[in-house]
């Protein structure tokens, strides 16, 4: 798998392994009106010089953006910066990201991971929020029975938020169980956070969902110009994705490289059965 899986599928999913590689897959996604999230493959460092060879990972794919004038951001996980380590250490060296990005004129946004690591990404992101750094988003997810409740809270911020359905194996003591569950609060955190005064990203593959939100935004006189967006997998419903590009919609997709390839992707099947129906799925459809 690892010398053959990227060109037996998984590549299907993975832009590339290195920084040269993923910037023509960028260079092409931008060609067809599709902007880039735009991410290093890694999570769970677990000592404190392997974050800083991630951050100076970060800030030559920063620099590489800005020098190709590419339309992409940039997308992490706060354990690939030391989270499981120190909180206090992932949130300087994210700090530091965020910052220099900002000189760039681009953009981080903090991906959510595991249940156990919520209430520390959303410290850090009002940390850095509170120290006037504005280029800097994150990830709320709906399964989860918290995240109204969460979202609410972080509405006086104006936040910069990306919704997800949400991936990671959690108990049914904190994530809804049942689909329709997932399905229906996720609807509900799009109104809410469309209605809000910041920017959302809807992260779906689910087009009943996407035409949802369509027909919200439209009823409720809610452009998409700096307010919102679709986001989607690299490699996944491209077709759909270019047909919203189409109809005047703007569509980011999440494109991770890197040579940490094979546990992100096993790990992503490993986790949740629903995964391997899923990926598997977009192996043969556009």
């Amino acid at each position: 798998m690892t010398a053959h899986g990227l060109r037996l599928g998984a590549g299907r999913f993975v832009a590339g392994r290195t920084l040269d590689e993923f910037v023509p897959i960028v260079r092409s996604l931008n060609g067809e009106g599709l902007t880039v999230a735009s991410a290093i493959l890694g999570e769970g460092v677990l000592s404190e010089p392997e974050t800083r060879a991630v951050v100076a990972g970060y800030r030559e794919l920063l620099e590489r953006i800005a020098a190709e004038g590419l339309r992409a951001n940039v997308a992490l996980k706060l354990t690939h910066l030391g989270l499981a380590i120190d909180e206090r250490l992932a949130a300087a060296n994210l700090r530091e990201l965020v910052a220099r990005a900002a000189a760039l004129g681009n953009f981080v946004r903090i991906d959510m991971e595991e249940s156990a690591h919520v209430d520390a990404t959303l410290r850090i992101y009002r940390e850095l929020r509170g120290l006037g750094l504005v280029n800097v988003g994150v990830v709320l997810q709906a399964y989860l029975y918290r995240t109204p409740a969460d979202l609410e809270a972080l509405l006086p911020w104006i936040p910069n938020l990306r919704l997800v359905k949400g991936a990671y194996l959690e108990p049914p003591a904190l994530a809804f169980p049942r689909k329709a569950d997932v399905d229906r609060q996720y609807l509900n955190l799009i109104k809410l956070s469309l209605k809000g005064p910041g920017f959302t990203a809807i992260a779906t593959h689910d087009e009943a969902a996407i035409r949802h939100a369509i027909a919200f935004a439209k009823a409720e006189g809610i452009t998409p110009a700096g307010r919102f967006e679709f986001q989607m997998l690299y490699g996944v419903r491209s077709k759909l994705q270019r047909q919203l590009v189409a109809e005047g919609f703007p569509v980011r997709a999440a494109a991770p490289f890197g040579h940490a390839w094979y546990p992100y992707f096993m790990r992503r099947l490993a986790e949740r059965p629903a995964n391997v129906a899923f990926i598997l799925g977009n192996l043969f459809k556009g």
